[in-house]
């Protein structure tokens, strides 16, 4: 009864939504590194899952430099460096998708690249300069 009752409770928390956006990129970075090695070996796709771990990391890392910015401006930029690194990853994914796999944990990442381009427009409006 225990074990049903914890395989419930993880299944719950697994699906709550992460509000906080460091810790929401980083497991997002983990998923592009996860779906990376998913990709067959081949002069063209290792241009293509050099290119998707480029981008698909640095969301994470411009949001925590954005986190340490000691000003508006720089944390401003930061913001919008990652909003671009997230459409670039888009693409890579749709690729990706279009060309060799479709599979559902790059659909699901596709789908979380479209809500950070969504979220790092609104904050990017938000700071005041």
């Amino acid at each position: 009864m225990y074990n049903k009752l914890q395989k419930t409770n993880d299944k719950l928390q697994s699906s709550k939504k992460i509000f906080d956006i460091g810790e929401r990129t980083y497991i997002f970075a983990k998923t592009i590194l996860d779906i990376a090695e998913q990709i067959p070996s081949g002069t063209v796709l290792d241009v293509i899952r050099k290119q998707l771990v480029r981008s698909g990391t640095s969301i994470g890392a411009n949001i925590k430099e954005a986190e340490g910015a000691l000003t508006k401006p720089d944390r401003k930029n930061r913001i919008i460096i990652a909003r671009k690194e997230t459409f670039e990853t888009c693409y890579w994914l749709t690729l990706i998708s279009d060309r060799y796999f479709s599979r559902p944990i790059v659909k699901d990442a596709m789908s979380e690249c479209k809500e950070f381009i969504k979220i790092f427009t609104v904050m990017s409006k938000k700071i005041s300069l």
